[in-house]
This record gives C-alpha cells, structure tokens and sequence, in this order.
C-alpha cells in the first residue's frame, strides 16, 4: 500500500509540474486563444459564402452546414495537435538542463514518470481544445451536455496520443531549434490531408459530383489516422460523418494505445 501511494503522489507531482508549467507559459495561452479566432473569424467567415454549390440554380451550401461549422471540430484538433506536440519540447528542455537525468534516478518507474508527463500534456492539451468549445456559439453549432462529454473524452485520448507521438519525436531530435523546424513540417502535412478544410467524398451532393479529386490526394487523406480524429469529431459535435462513425473512436485509441507503447521504449533510452 505504502509503495502504491508513493507512486501516485510521484505520478501526481510529475503531472502537476507539467501543468504549472504551461499555465505559466503566457505564449503557449495566448497561441491557444488566438489560434482558433484566426482560423475561425478569417478562414471560416472568410471561406463561407464560397462553400456551396448551384444545383438546378438552387444555392445550396456543397454539404448540409455552414463552412464556420464544418470547420469548428477541425479547428479543436488543431490546438490539440500544436499543444501536445509542441509539450515535447519540454522533454528536451528537460533533458538539456538535467532535470531528466534527476526524475530517472527516483525509485519511480520510467514508465510512470513518462505517464505522469504524458498526462500532464494531454490534460493541458485538452484545455485548448475546450477553449474552442466556448466558440461554438458564434459558428452555429449547439451543444448539449452528452455531447460535451463525448467530445472532451475523444479530445483528451487524441491528445494522449499526440503528446505521446511529440516524446517520440524528441527522442529523436536532440536542439530545440530542430525540433521547432521538423515538428512543423509534421503539424502542418498532417493537419491539411486530414480532411480538415475541406470534404473529402465528391459524392455527397450533385454539385460536387463535378469535383474531381487528384488520387494521390485521396489517399494521403485515407491514410491519414487525423482524418479520421477530425472526423469522430465532427460526429460528435454536427452530427456528420464522412466515414464508417466507429473508425474515427478506433482508430483514435488505437494511436493513444501504439503511441504510448513506443515512447516508453524510447523513454527507456534517455
């Protein structure tokens, strides 16, 4: 009993500390808030006139929502991607000024400490991506509790899973500047094959049976495992899939679950 209350008092202060430390990181707060209302006020209000179609001189949106609401499930897997992600650097802070090297000497299990870490990320990761949230509102999309709840779980496992992917990604690049640089080229590809800023099936109306999609383009996006985040997401909060709805929750465990497994054993070589 006394060992497993001293492992989770250990798991408890890993965690708190990740999360003291990014409450206190005023940029990674203001990055979170200003992030969604670029892409939402500019990119959203920006694109929505032009996300429809003519169908028999009707003018109909090219699917049944507005671009504001097709994109907001998107726009809150961004934040988590760049928050959890982004947390990995910690790791290499940590590793660069010895903290690390202090933590693995406890009688903590690696794997705990990493757990802790990892949790700490998610938690933090999973707060951003509420922020979004609060703008459901002004892109039209209600909301009730069930649906809350639902969202938040799908957010915290991809977030899990993402800060899992950032610790391996650190175990790899050893400079904050490297890392900085390749994190982006990874963010960024991800983000725009996963069918987050536009819909992928040309089929869903007549006006988009005209669309011809490049093949290669379709299958970036089908292999994509954030395509189908978005997507779960966009079950979730709209109520509309372009995939089979149990892939997206399946696919985003499955990630949380591989991911973790990975940087354990890459958290093992520190």
């Amino acid at each position: 009993m006394n060992r497993t209350m001293m492992a989770l008092r250990g798991l408890y202060g890993v965690w708190l500390r990740e999360i003291t430390r990014a409450t206190r990181d005023r940029a990674q707060l203001i990055g979170g808030i200003s992030r969604p209302l670029i892409w939402l006020l500019i990119l959203g209000v920006g694109l929505n006139p032009y996300f429809r179609g003519e169908v028999y001189g009707e003018v109909r949106f090219v699917i049944p929502f507005t671009y504001l609401q097709f994109l907001f499930p998107a726009v809150i897997v961004l934040n988590i991607m760049y928050t959890s992600i982004q947390f990995a650097v910690s790791v290499i802070w940590d590793r660069e000024f010895g903290f690390l090297r202090e933590v693995l000497v406890s009688p903590m299990p690696r794997w705990l400490i990493l757990f802790g870490k990892v949790l700490g990320g998610a938690t933090v990761a999973t707060l951003h991506g509420a922020l979004v949230l609060i703008l459901a509102r002004f892109a039209d999309v209600t909301l009730s509790l069930e649906q809350v709840a639902l969202a938040l779980a799908l957010m915290f496992t991809l977030a899990f899973g993402l800060t899992s992917f950032g610790v391996i990604l650190a175990a790899r690049v050893r400079s904050f500047e490297g890392f900085g640089v390749f994190s982006n080229t990874v963010i960024l590809p991800l983000y725009f094959t996963s069918s987050s800023i536009f819909p992928l099936d040309p089929a869903l109306t007549r006006a988009q049976q005209a669309v011809t999609y490049p093949e290669w383009l379709v299958f970036l996006v089908q292999i994509n495992p954030i395509t189908y985040a978005v997507d779960a997401l966009r079950g979730v909060l709209i109520n509309f899939n372009q995939f089979t709805p149990g892939w997206g929750i399946g696919i985003i465990v499955a990630m949380a679950v591989g991911f973790f497994l990975i940087a354990i054993i890459d958290f093992a070589r520190q």
